[in-house]
Order: C-alpha cells, then structure tokens, then sequence
C-alpha cells in the first residue's frame, strides 16, 4: 500500500495572511495527502523544528507582504532549510506575484505560486506533475483514466472546428497551448460526417459548412499532431451518418478517439442529416454501440437534447434518456456517458430542468452494473444563448452553476459567442476560464438545490410518468419480440405513432409533429 504523502504549511515571519494556504491544504487533502497546518506568523525556527519532527514531503509556505522584507525572510529561511531540501522534500512559496517575482531569484522552490495559477494547475501539481511538463505521458490519454486522475475537478470539454484545416490546426495547437480543456470536440463538416468515404457524393458548395472540411486519414492525422502540446487534450468527434464502422475504425487509428457519440433516433432523413431511414439508422447505431463497446471505448448517447431541441415535453426528455443508456447497455457499452444538456427547450426554470437531468439519473442509476458504469456529463443549452456577449458569458456562468449539483464528470462547454458565431481558439480558452472559476467555487461548498422539495416532488412525477410512457412504446411490439426497447421496429414505431413527438417535427417523415407543448411554471408540459 502506498504511504500517504504528507505536507506542513505555514504563513512565516510577520504574515498573518492565511487563505491562500488554507486553500492549498484543501486542494492538497482532496489530492490524498496529510495535511499539518501550522498556523499565521510562523517563526523560522518553529517551521524547521516542525519539519525535522514530522517528516513531511512538502513543506508550503507563504508571504504576503512587503516584498523586500520577504526577499530577506525567505532568503534566511532557504539558508537555514538547506539541509531539509538536501534530505528530498520538496518545497512550495506563494504569495502576491510582486513576492513571488522576487523569491524566484532565490533559486530555491520546486514551485511558487503568485496567484495566477487555477486550483486545477494546483491540484493537478499536488498530484506529481510539473506546471511547465510538456511530455504527454504526465497526461492521461484515455477519458476514464483522465476523469479519475482530475478528481474532484470535472473534465473540460468544448466543440471547435473551423472552416479551413490550416485555421483548425491552428486553433487546436492555441487551446492546447493554453490548456484551456481536457477534450477537444472536433467539429466536422456535414460533408465529412456523410459522405467521408464516398467523393462523388461531396458537394464542393458545402466544403467546410459547418466545421472542418477533413477529406483524408491525413487530414484526421493531422489534426491529433497539433494536439500533441500544452495539456495534450483528448480528442473525439461524432460517429458520423453512414458508414459507421469504416469511420470508427478509421477515429480509433487517427485521433485515438476518446469516446464515441451517437444518438439513436437521430442524424438519418428524420433530421435529414444522413442517408439513413429511421428504423436503418437505429440499428446502424446499434451497431456502433456494440463495436465501441467491444473494443472498450466510452460512448456517449446524446440523444435526450435532440428532443428537447425541437420542444418535445419533459416526459419525452426523459424517456429518451433512459431509452439510450438501456441500449447502451444492451449492446455491450461498458462506459457510459450520459449527456445532459440544460435548457433545452429554453425557458424551462432552473429548478425544473434540474429535476429532469434528476429523474434521467435515477432511472439509469437501476441499470449500473459492475459491466455497465455511468459518467455524467453536462453542458448549456446550445440554443440559449442571448446574443448580447456579457449577458451570454453571465448565461454560461449561472448553467454552469446549476449543472454542479449534479457533480458532473465532463463539463460540455459551450462558448457564449456560439449565439454569433462558431467559437475561435480565444473564444473556446475565454470560455473555459468562466467555468473554471465556476467549477472551482462550487467544488467549495454550493447549496445541495437538488433536495429542494419542489425539485424531488418534479422528479419522481417525471419518473412515474416516464415509466408509464416506457410501457406504452413496449406495448406497441407483436407478443414475439423479447425486448421492445432494443427492437428497431418497436422503437420506430414510438416515433410515427407520436408516442414520442415533438411540435417541431410538423410535416416530418417519420415523425408526427402533433404534439402541442407550452413552458409552464417552468416545465415543458405536452397539452394535447
């Protein structure tokens, strides 16, 4: 068993200012080391005694006041501490960056702190890496593995992907630099996502619509190399609209995808986003479920978003939340993603959308198995964003915020701008900022919103009446079919009888578009 690490910390000499340190020791205990704090007002000599009777592995310790008075302390305090530092421990300053400036010329700490740095560099060094490491082993290169390693800290995750692949490199080598996210969600033109392996098909019009135009192996190649810097961010992109297989084999060689995304009901000619009819494109997904799964790759269904996207009521949400992670796991996906997006349709009230993303959870809670794990993923609502740029940035905020109560293991971030434009590298690193303070100042301590009365009594109603909608798609399959939930045809079925239906599918192909919904007290409610 590993020894646990052990750090004393202290404010010396004549400081009195203790926040910082008190933050570093939480940071470090939620890192798994012992934590000693020595108090305010440290004597040199009190540390050292201190330090020779416990041992420690890293003594921390912090100035904040005049800087030339600490130039003098911390000086004399290297001088007396040499043998300890000769002896393997490690040492830490931080203070105001005027005292920090001045202590780097000492030439004595492992590492000094000024204040800039985020509580993730800090946690993230507490952990045995450097802040200045460049090599991509000290980064974890798969996404449950990096999901453990960031702990308490969810992962960072932003789409991005321009119009031209020279400005896509470009911009991935920036947010790498920066080390604004743990995942880069490459955004592909329809054309790649349709018709990647087939040419004739490609319509020279819609080169880069929507994303990077990615025409070769090389392409994809390429845009893993220029991530290969900076916090070496994970890369992934969605499994595409038709050859499904081809393009996953295809991910896993290039870009080491991180994991899959897919829906089930969607990106086929209901949406008109592939060649797919909908009952073809189900069990094509099916089918990349089950390959992601056997080769042991996270996948995510984002599918209860699309819904809510298109205005579909709550119920429906919800139940199409629970229909993807229950083909997750029955076509072999051991690590699940479950995507929860807020806000979608807009104007649902905080409270009422957090007991939706609730209810999701607590029905996919009663599937999780030792084969089947559940990570939960967040992000805001793409179409809800005011246009006005401070507003939007207060917007991503204030989700952000709200998305916490659910300790999320991925944060999906969605830069402010996307109400104006597809997000540039100084957008997507200006994004992650806002959500890492937000993420930081709730990991201290947020109000537990999700055992608001109001909130519980909206979930188990969602929950009942999901379950009660789960019957009736089950009652739509002949007595010979095992499973309705899996079954292609049943599934089909809960779309063109408009057991699942949504207003803004009117005049759709498969589905009806009849239902009515209207945002009452806050819920996405279906009145006819």
């Amino acid at each position: 068993m590993t020894k646990q690490k052990t750090v004393i910390a202290a404010a010396l000499g004549e400081c009195v200012h203790v926040a910082g340190i008190n933050n570093f020791l939480n940071l470090a205990s939620k890192a798994g080391w012992r934590t000693i704090f020595l108090g305010p007002a440290v004597s040199i000599e009190s540390l050292i005694e201190t330090a020779k009777k416990e041992q420690p592995d890293l003594i921390g310790i912090s100035y904040r006041l005049t800087p030339e008075t600490g130039e003098r302390l911390i000086a004399q305090f290297a001088e007396l501490a040499s043998d300890l530092k000769d002896s393997g421990m490690i040492f830490a300053f931080g203070g105001t960056p005027p005292v920090a400036a001045r202590v780097s010329k000492i030439d004595f700490f492992d590492v000094i702190f000024d204040g800039s740095q985020s509580d993730e560099a800090v946690l993230t060094w507490l952990k045995g890496s450097n802040l200045e490491r460049q090599t991509e082993r000290d980064w974890p290169q798969t996404a449950i593995e990096r999901i453990l390693w960031k702990r308490p800290m969810p992962l960072l995750r932003h789409h991005f992907g321009l119009p031209t692949m020279s400005a896509t490199l470009e911009g991935i080598r920036q947010i790498a630099d920066a080390r604004a996210i743990d995942v880069i969600s490459l955004g592909i033109d329809q054309d790649a996502q349709a018709n990647f392996f087939h040419p004739e098909r490609q319509d020279p019009r819609r080169f880069g619509a929507g994303g990077v135009p990615v025409r070769s192996e090389d392409d994809y190649r390429a845009l893993y190399e220029a991530s290969r810097t900076g916090n070496f961010p994970l890369l992934r992109t969605y499994s595409g609209t038709d050859d499904f297989i081809h393009l996953a084999e295809m991910y896993m060689r290039t870009i080491r995808i991180a994991w899959c995304a897919i829906p089930l009901f969607w990106f086929n000619q209901m949406d008109g986003r592939g060649p797919w009819d909908l009952k073809g494109s189900i069990r094509q997904h099916q089918e990349v479920m089950r390959f992601y799964g056997r080769h042991g790759i996270p996948v995510e269904l984002n599918e209860p978003h699309h819904w809510g996207m298109r205005d579909a009521s709550d119920v429906v949400f919800v139940t199409s939340g629970f229909l993807a992670a229950y083909n997750a796991k029955a076509f072999g996906v051991k690590d699940y993603i479950a995507q929860l997006m807020f806000n979608s349709p807009p104007g649902l009230s905080d409270a009422m959308d957090l007991s939706r993303m609730l209810a999701i959870l607590a029905m996919i809670e009663e599937l999780k198995s030792e084969d089947f794990r559940v990570w939960k993923q967040t992000r805001t609502g793409l179409l809800s964003f005011p246009l006005e740029p401070v507003a939007a940035r207060a917007h991503l905020a204030a989700a952000t915020y709200l998305q916490m109560a659910l300790e999320p293991d991925i944060v999906h971030i969605v830069a402010p701008c996307e109400a104006d434009h597809a997000a540039q590298p100084e957008d997507v690193i200006e994004a992650s900022r806002i959500v890492r303070r937000v993420v930081e100042t709730s990991l201290k301590g947020a109000p537990q919103m999700q055992l608001d009365p109001h909130i519980q009594a909206r979930t188990s109603a969602l929950i009942e009446q999901s379950r009660s909608l789960l019957e009736k798609i089950a009652g739509l399959a002949p007595p010979a079919v095992s499973d309705p939930w899996t079954d292609p045809e049943t599934l089909t079925k809960a779309v063109t009888s408009g057991l699942l239906d949504a207003p803004q599918l009117k005049n759709n192909r498969f589905a009806l578009g009849k239902v009515h919904t209207e945002i009452i007290d806050g819920m996405s409610v279906a009145l006819r």
